[in-house]
């Protein structure tokens, strides 16, 4: 779903097909987890909680959300753990009489019978797998736990460690289990593909072998019913044209909050149907041009051989490719850029871990905790190559 003021487009569709995933009974399975990638300001958030979460509910399941950058002053294993423990509130008096029936020595961090159920955190010494056995058998449900902007979680050791954590989570609940009857079932997304990959991309990480699903962007069918709706309000001879419209969503990345800002610029200067067409596309490219703006100020603000890792960085993105810093071949990579750029400079390591260390100041490259490193923004990428052809 993406929201405007009196506008609401559902996508009830995907929810569902996501949903029958998540059960196993869908034409792709996500039993094992949901890993979700769109960029920004897409509607995956809005997605999320109008149609997804909903859907979810529809079938009994309890779901849980958390948004890992809703306080990006607090560790993201305790929001995390704040969530599930905020999800357990409800079933106190459950909670309690499951503490006797199941055996103090299988729920010890409930040894005492003493947690405060008034603050949103678990009590010393729970484990997420524990908490989540307990919202599991208390609810008599399916949990399903959203994670949104999942990617966070690598930043800090804890994070980290609470992803494991939810994966012998996973594990443990879903053991002899199937379907509506499974304990667990995880949702993590993320805004940028390759932050997000680097859950599943290695060996030492939790969720190693999943795949990355990419997110549908909005449609023509979004456009449309978003020009009904405006042209309701507009007089019968002042009229938006729905391809206008679609040309202008596509040019500011397919964002319905940056389509809404576009109607908005252009709404105090509305003239003849014949003529919002070129308002349209106009504010659209200025809204656009702001943006590859910033990209070329940070860009002219790099060392070559700054750009000439950014450049490597980059084109692996767009080509879905992790970004080893100091292989063999990203030395060799760097060192070709280097030359093109008429720069006679010989990359070692010592030179690419400077211009990475440079490039996070700048906030142009993210570092995971376990040292994997992605583009902060992946437009960026897509700003780079249209650059670099208009430079040649």
């Amino acid at each position: 779903m993406s929201k405007h003021p009196g506008f609401v487009f559902r996508r009830p569709d995907l929810a569902r097909n996501i949903v029958d995933g998540l059960a196993g009974a869908g034409i792709q399975d996500y039993t094992s987890g949901l890993f979700l990638a769109a960029p920004r300001r897409t509607g995956k958030s809005t997605f999320l909680r109008e149609d997804l979460i909903p859907e979810c509910e529809t079938r009994g399941w309890l779901t849980v959300y958390v948004d890992l950058w809703a306080n990006k002053e607090k560790d993201p294993a305790d929001l995390i753990a704040s969530a599930i423990a905020g999800a357990l509130v409800p079933y106190e008096k459950g909670i309690r009489k499951l503490a006797k029936s199941m055996g103090i020595d299988k729920l010890s961090f409930l040894r005492t019978l003493s947690w405060d159920f008034s603050q949103p955190q678990l009590p010393e010494g729970a484990t997420l797998t524990q908490a989540l056995e307990l919202l599991h058998r208390a609810a008599d449900k399916t949990v399903v736990l959203v994670i949104d902007e999942a990617q966070h979680a690598l930043t800090t050791e804890a994070g980290v460690n609470a992803m494991f954590a939810l994966k012998a989570a996973r594990d443990q609940l879903n053991q002899g289990r199937e379907g509506d009857t499974s304990g667990l079932r995880l949702v993590f997304t993320g805004s940028n593909r390759d932050k997000l990959a680097h859950l599943v991309l290695s060996r030492n990480q939790p969720f190693y072998g999943s795949s990355i699903t990419p997110f549908p962007l909005l449609g023509k069918a979004f456009t449309q019913a978003y020009t009904f709706h405006l042209n309701a309000h507009l007089a019968q001879t002042n009229q938006f044209n729905a391809d206008d419209l679609d040309q202008a969503f596509e040019l500011v990345g397919r964002r319905p909050e940056m389509l809404r800002s576009v109607i908005g610029e252009i709404a105090l200067e509305l003239g003849e149907a014949s003529h919002l067409g070129e308002l349209l596309r106009n504010s659209a490219e200025m809204l656009r041009a702001g943006v590859w703006t910033e990209f070329e100020s940070a860009w002219n603000a790099l060392t070559v051989p700054q750009r000439a890792v950014l450049q490597v960085m980059a084109e692996r993105s767009q080509n879905n490719e992790p970004f080893a810093p100091f292989t063999d071949s990203t030395l060799e990579a760097v060192g070709k850029v280097l030359k093109n750029m008429g720069s006679e400079v010989v990359p070692g390591t010592q030179t690419i871990q400077s211009c990475i260390d440079a490039l996070r100041e700048k906030e142009l490259v993210w570092k995971s905790n376990r040292g994997g490193y992605a583009l902060e923004d992946k437009a960026f990428a897509e700003w780079l190559k249209g650059y670099r052809k208009q430079q040649n």
